[in-house]
């Protein structure tokens, strides 16, 4: 497949050096013209989990010059709201019976599909985690696997086209769940990325902090509670989304421990996204992760007052206000018990 990546950090830059690294033919878009001369002349360095990569990327521009080119797959792996303006300028770049897929969080791979065409666009999404470290440079934090299935549900051969394809570099997985799936990787972004990105910290060091533990929960459980009263099936990834039950008087069971013990060795390590966008002054995905369950929760007159709570600090720390602290575990106990 002539395949085209749209998006040059973390996850886009890794899936472009495995699949260059394994033979493929790929070439990547940048976000500018500084960024793309960067990796033309550096090449694309991967580092951690999976194996150390150095390649070079011969093919690599902003996205406004391969204009008038055709691809038989469009990797989008950008931010959200970058993903929703760039998905009417990628349709023409589509061969024909090209596939646009979308790797976003929350319910971007929808929205898309409305927007362009639900017959252009396959869904996915990643587990992998990864940090840029520079342009071109990158450290991959566990062995995750994108994971990629049609909207509507069920099988198709694309998806089966599409997995054999990428499957040279990294690892992919199908489902024919994909709404279930992407709910469970929601649940984690809406605890695990956004709560270490406001605290600074990831996972492992912010489940030692007092209250740390219990606004984890609480904001998992919220969010997860929304899933359900939608009727979704959140789909196991990594780890079974909808933990064991608590003990009959509330305390964690030898099993939910467990559940939760895996989570940790998933997830616990990886910095935070968000706290990378805080850092680099990048807008953030707040608005497709815990405001995509507070839109829904608030809709069917749930309580999400975690996930409020949260949204209003990541706007704070946006707009200069805040910024990362051990200290708002304490007031988001406060503001939504």
């Amino acid at each position: 497949m002539n395949t085209l990546v749209v998006g040059a950090g973390a996850l886009g830059g890794v899936i472009t050096g495995r699949l260059l690294d394994a033979g493929a033919e790929v070439a990547l878009a940048t976000r500018d013209r500084a960024s793309a001369d960067q990796v033309l002349t550096g090449g694309v360095r991967i580092t951690g989990v999976g194996g150390d990569v150095m390649v070079d990327v011969n093919r690599v521009a902003p996205l406004s010059d391969y204009t008038g080119q055709s691809f038989d797959l469009v990797l989008l792996a950008t931010k959200a709201q970058a993903a929703i303006e760039l998905a009417p300028k990628l349709v023409p770049l589509l061969a024909p019976g090209g596939t646009l897929l979308p790797i976003q969080n929350g319910g971007v791979p929808r929205h898309l599909a409305d927007q362009v065409g639900e017959e252009y666009v396959l869904g996915g999404l990643s587990n992998l985690g990864a940090t840029m470290i520079a342009h071109g440079v990158y450290e991959q934090r566990n062995a995750g696997h994108i994971l990629i299935g049609e909207l509507r549900g069920g099988n198709s051969e694309r998806t089966t086209a599409v997995k054999q394809w990428l499957s040279q570099g990294i690892s992919v997985r199908t489902t024919h769940n994909l709404r279930g799936s992407m709910w469970s990787k929601l649940l984690l972004n809406c605890s695990v990325t956004t709560i270490g990105a406001i605290l600074g910290r990831t996972m492992r060091e912010y489940v030692q902090l007092p209250l740390g533990r219990d606004v984890f929960e609480k904001t998992y459980s919220e969010a997860l509670n929304v899933a359900l009263a939608l009727g979704e099936q959140p789909e196991t990834m990594l780890v079974e989304p909808i933990p064991p039950p608590r003990t009959e008087s509330g305390d964690t069971s030898q099993e939910y421990d467990g559940w939760f013990q895996q989570i940790l060795e998933n997830y616990g390590d990886t910095k935070p996204s968000m706290l990378q966008d805080f850092e680099r002054g990048r807008s953030t995905e707040i608005e497709f992760i815990n405001g995509y369950v507070v839109g829904l929760g608030k809709q069917n007159g749930m309580n999400v007052g975690f996930n409020e709570v949260i949204v209003a600090i990541v706007k704070a720390i946006v707009g200069g206000d805040s910024h990362p602290s051990a200290d708002h575990l304490s007031a988001i106990i406060a503001r939504a018990s």
